[in-house]
């Protein structure tokens, strides 16, 4: 049997809760409030986003049971494929791999976004052309360009590196917060009437909420990075449940908190009439100047620093695990010679996401809000992996599943949830249903993969079952005599 690279055991606690939660929050906080309170109103935004959280901490304590059992890389891959197959793992992973990659690319327009904002005469040169209301700047492509480069360079470099700078850009994001809600609630020009009245006018506070519950998927999918990195974890994966909650709840106040921060200097729809390239950012400088200011572009940087670090570390994991299983080339399950890490997947993350720049920040708007639904996809198949885990009650003497009847609901929960965030994205009428452009990239990355799975399939299904399992899961998974394995694999 052939052997299999494995990545070094280095990710400290801190740094593992640092790349979840600086994952889960990356760009967005900073720059959609204006937009979010347009669809919800502020408390409507606030209240979703606690539900959100609630609901993906219901999907936690899957994620939790399932990396304690299989702490490998490209968890949800191994995850599915002990359960359901080839196929199922093929399907989980290539919807992970897109949704990473985009939000790595939205991140990086995002630093174009923000250089445009603070200095616009340093981007703004070298036009180049429109796409759906967006004008492409050569400056910008190059700012995004950089970004990218830099940071693929350092995960290249070693997951130590990583981990460390993840968790100092973390630390810098919170107090930059926290100084900005301070220096809101202090100053005399603001007043928390301003965020009056709490939900959208016109539509009814549920669908306010539902809304902005829709988009939780893409809001936290960073919590889900834990199990991406479970095989270079140096402590017990027994903890990894804790640091899912941990994240959450850290992600979940600071996207309450920049809402707040947005809303108290003016009332919030004559904010959104304004229709401003970045509000928060607008009314920062108008109330608490040019320190303000600063201190906001400072914690924004850490978001789309924490995430273009953290999601370049899940995403090149992800194709470690497709390597693997020769859902893609097995040059991807290789590591760099020196620093032992994917750096096949880590520069195929880069040159993808170099293109995404050229396409203007509309276009590929588009994309990312499709990706949910491929985040909503994994997330069922996750939760129902550990529903069939658990059992409600000991079926016979010999029988090895675990006895965890709350566990086993929680995961049914979970899945219920995945298919409903899944209904609200695809069912015409629904608050979340999404717009015709990224239905279209929906298809057309369905088409992509379908594809790709019939020139793949004759590769990966020629691979003897013990050696797949052992390169996916780092192990044989067999039963003892007649019982069916705590992961069963099937093919």
């Amino acid at each position: 049997m052939k052997q299999r690279a494995e990545l070094s055991k280095t990710l400290k606690p801190q740094w593992v809760w640092a790349i979840a939660f600086g994952s889960a929050i990356g760009w967005g906080s900073f720059v959609q409030p204006a937009i979010w309170m347009g669809q919800g109103g502020p408390l409507g935004v606030i209240i979703g986003f606690l539900i959100g959280a609630l609901i993906m901490l219901v999907i936690g304590v899957s994620y939790g049971f399932l990396i304690e059992e299989l702490p490998v890389s490209g968890g949800d891959v191994a995850f599915v494929y002990a359960t359901f197959g080839r196929t199922h793992a093929f399907i989980c992973g290539w919807a992970l791999t897109l949704a990473y990659v985009c939000i790595v690319a939205l991140n990086a327009s995002a630093l174009a976004l923000l250089a445009k904002f603070l200095l616009p005469a340093a981007v703004e040169w070298g036009y180049l052309y429109n796409i759906a209301g967006w004008d492409v700047y050569f400056g910008q492509i190059l700012v995004a360009s950089i970004a990218l480069i830099v940071f693929a360079y350092m995960n290249v470099r070693g997951t130590t590196l990583t981990g460390k700078t993840q968790f100092i850009f973390c630390v810098l994001l919170l107090a930059g917060v926290a100084l900005l809600l301070l220096g809101m609630i202090f100053n005399s020009d603001t007043s928390f009437s301003n965020l009056q009245p709490g939900f959208k006018p016109g539509i009814s506070s549920w669908s306010s909420i539902i809304a902005i519950v829709a988009i939780a998927p893409w809001a936290y999918v960073g919590f889900a990075s834990i199990p991406q990195v479970a095989e270079e974890f140096d402590f017990s994966p027994k903890k990894a449940f804790s640091l899912i909650v941990f994240a959450l709840i850290f992600a979940a106040l600071e996207y309450s908190v920049m809402i707040i921060v947005t809303a108290l200097p003016m009332p919030w729809q004559e904010l959104v009439a304004l229709n401003d390239i970045w509000g928060t950012g607008t009314v920062v400088a108008g109330t608490l100047g040019n320190v303000g200011l600063f201190i906001l572009a400072v914690s924004l940087c850490m978001g789309i620093f924490t995430g273009l670090n953290g999601f370049y570390l899940s995403a090149s994991r992800v194709l470690v695990a497709m390597g693997r299983a020769q859902f893609l080339p097995k040059s991807f399950a290789s590591l760099h010679s020196k620093n032992n890490t994917p750096q096949i997947g880590i520069i195929t993350v880069c040159i993808l996401c170099l293109i995404a720049p050229w396409f203007g920040r509309s276009a590929l708007s588009w994309v990312v809000n499709m990706s949910s639904t491929g985040i909503a996809v994994v997330f069922f198949y996750c939760c129902f992996v550990a529903y069939k885990s658990f059992r409600w009650s000991r079926q016979n003497q010999d029988d090895t599943k675990t006895i965890a009847p709350v566990k086993k609901f929680m995961s049914l929960l979970g899945s219920l949830f995945g298919l409903g965030i899944l209904a609200l994205l695809l069912i015409p009428g629904s608050p979340g249903f999404l717009s015709t452009p990224s239905l279209v990239a929906l298809a057309i990355w369905i088409v992509i993969g379908i594809l790709f799975y019939l020139f793949r399939r004759p590769v990966f299904q020629k691979i003897p079952k013990d050696e797949m399992d052992y390169m996916i899961l780092g192990k044989v998974n067999k039963a003892k005599d007649g019982q069916e394995p705590p992961l069963s694999t099937t093919n």
